[in-house]
């Protein structure tokens, strides 16, 4: 339990030592500077500790949120300051700073608690003080302003304040008006049950997993019940972060599941669709297949331009401005939140489609769908990074190279870098890109023409490594590797006309899908990238993508497919156990999406 120390004397007819037990203080209280004192050296090392002012009034919801959110080691709010663990010490020496410059006499109601929040500050600690909106904290200095700010909370219902507060801000049209209405009523009935957002995380994975399965009998009851469950499974998809944001329930762990969960339900959804399209004689995975690697890439180009550009400097562009203009217009917000086909028009479209078509159909649909939504916001992004004036900074750059995902053959070949073409490093990723695919398109299995594009492939690998990638657009240097090694593995596989050669493929992306994902919520994180013992083992993306041509050049058909199963076994092992061993680590960081749906 934590622990809440009242500060000065109790206001009659307060509620504020129940509201605080209500969010699980152990309340104590003291009358001066030096029992404060006493008391923060004498609560538990290891537990959350917080001050306040016995004449605070406000909203419960209020309190909550400045003093119990588990993503800050300390939290301030008017006439309350709480810290975690790590942030004791800071708060120990503000403490016995304004022990020492009261001489130990009762200032307790001379805003000990706002100084002490000052105090941190001044000793460089990152104290976040939450938005309140409508929500009420003040320290009244009389019993008259008591009265109106008392008036204040009792006009604003905090509940409803809180329920509205657990629906993501920024989200899809579908996910707004469809399922948010109703779903953050689900996540007060789980809160008040005490399931957690990792419990219904994992029900929602079950759940969609459950999808996959019914769309893999390849009956039409089985697409029905496929398309109705995936709904569900988004229902829950939702409720999970609601549930964490209506009870502050972050963690380590559910930011990790929540980053992944997403993707392995959506990549196992397109497994079972294929498997049941080929229980009915149909032949769709290269489909599947494409449709995976059309949206991770669409993916990395989401995070590359945010982590290019999200710290620049004097960040300008005309085409942001007419965004922004175009944004102040009610209708076209919702329009150009639609096209971009975010996760719940894009689950919605595949659940409906799945009922009452095939899945060839399904498939079609969804790659249509996610090209021109990946066209329209890449395009977008190229004219922002072609007319913006911006100096990206070293961080960025950094980012960057971490998403290429260059193994030990570029950091090698970096020694000749002088003789690389002396141009951009996108168009250099691009035509590199190309001619391994081309190559691999153009020639018949068992060619080693594939092999040849491929070294040109890995010769060229090191410009991402040479030079600070800060060019208007080097952002596009992830998205053009990973599309190239992904679909240098689709042709290979289609090209080897064998049964289960593209399974396997999709298997092998999946697995080094999750190592690309895994990568960019670290990032995300502040946490770097994977460790380097880790991108070496398994090749980097020129490693891969040479070990799989000259795979295909020297095996048949069926020893290929082999091939590809047990290199995407060795890749799923390596990279799961890794992001495991960091996700469930203490160090690891709390990343939750607030911001654009995927």
């Amino acid at each position: 339990m934590s622990t809440a120390i009242l500060t000065g004397q109790p206001v009659p007819g307060s509620s504020l030592e129940g509201d605080l037990r209500s969010l699980g203080f152990d309340v104590r209280l003291a009358s001066d500077t030096g029992e404060t004192e006493a008391l923060l050296a004498a609560a538990p090392a290891n537990e959350r500790v917080a001050v306040v002012d016995a004449r605070f009034v406000g909203h419960v919801h209020a309190l909550r949120l400045g003093l119990t959110d588990p993503r800050f080691a300390a939290s301030a709010l008017p006439g309350a300051v709480s810290v975690q663990p790590e942030a004791r010490r800071a708060l120990a020496r503000a403490m016995a700073q304004e022990a020492g410059a009261a001489g130990g006499v009762a200032v307790t109601t001379e805003n000990l608690v706002d100084r002490l929040g000052a105090d941190l500050d001044a000793d460089g600690l990152a104290v976040h003080r939450p938005e309140l909106g409508s929500l009420v904290a003040a320290v009244p200095a009389d019993p008259q302003e008591h009265n109106e700010v008392r008036q204040s909370v009792l006009a604003v219902d905090d509940e409803a304040v809180r329920l509205r507060s657990a629906v993501k801000a920024r989200d899809g049209f579908f996910t707004t008006y469809c399922i948010s209405p109703y779903s953050r009523y689900i996540a007060r009935w789980c809160a008040r049950r005490g399931l957690t957002p990792n419990q219904v995380t994992t029900a929602s994975l079950i759940t969609a997993l459950i999808a996959a399965s019914c769309a893999a009998t390849g009956t039409r009851l089985g697409f029905v019940a496929a398309g109705l469950l995936l709904l569900f499974s988004f229902v829950l998809d939702c409720t999970d972060g609601q549930l964490a944001r209506y009870s502050l329930q972050y963690s380590t762990l559910g930011a990790w599941l929540d980053a992944t969960f997403d993707r392995a339900k959506e990549y196992a959804y397109y497994a079972g669709l294929a498997l049941g399209a080929a229980r009915g004689g149909d032949d769709v995975w290269a489909l599947a297949l494409g449709a995976m690697i059309l949206q991770t890439c669409r993916h990395v180009v989401d995070f590359s331009f945010n982590e290019a550009n999200h710290d620049a400097e004097a960040n300008t562009s005309p085409t942001a401005a007419l965004s922004g203009k175009l944004d102040s217009v009610g209708w076209t917000v919702w329009v150009r939140r639609m096209i971009v086909l975010p996760i719940g028009e894009r689950w919605a479209m595949i659940a409906v489609l799945t009922a009452l078509t095939t899945p060839r159909i399904t498939f079609y649909a969804l790659l249509a769908g996610c090209a021109f939504a990946a066209t329209y916001t890449t395009a977008g992004r190229v004219l922002r990074s072609l007319t913006r004036k911006a100096r990206r900074t070293d961080r960025a750059a950094r980012a960057l190279v971490d998403l290429t995902d260059s193994g030990p053959l570029a950091e090698y070949l970096t020694r000749f870098a002088g003789r690389l073409p002396r141009i951009g490093p996108a168009p250099v990723a691009f035509v590199a890109g190309a001619i391994v695919v081309t190559s691999a398109a153009l020639a018949p299995y068992g060619s080693w023409w594939p092999v040849l594009g491929a070294a040109v492939y890995v010769l060229l690998s090191p410009v991402a490594l040479v030079r600070p990638l800060k060019g208007a657009l080097d952002w596009l240097v992830p998205p053009f590797y990973r599309a190239a090694e992904y679909l240098t593995v689709l042709v290979l596989a289609a090209n080897a006309d064998v049964n289960g050669a593209l399974p396997a493929a999709f298997g092998l992306v999946a697995a080094v899908a999750y190592h690309h994902y895994d990568t960019v919520y670290r990032i995300r994180g502040n946490a770097g990238a994977p460790p380097h013992w880790l991108v070496r083992a398994i090749g980097g993306h020129e490693g891969r993508t040479l070990l799989v041509t000259v795979l295909a050049a020297l095996l048949a058909a069926s020893q290929f497919k082999v091939a590809l199963t047990v290199f995407a076994v060795a890749v799923a092992l390596l990279v799961l156990a890794e992001s495991i061993r960091f996700w469930v680590s203490t160090g690891a960081p709390a990343v939750h999406d607030e911001g654009e749906p995927a």
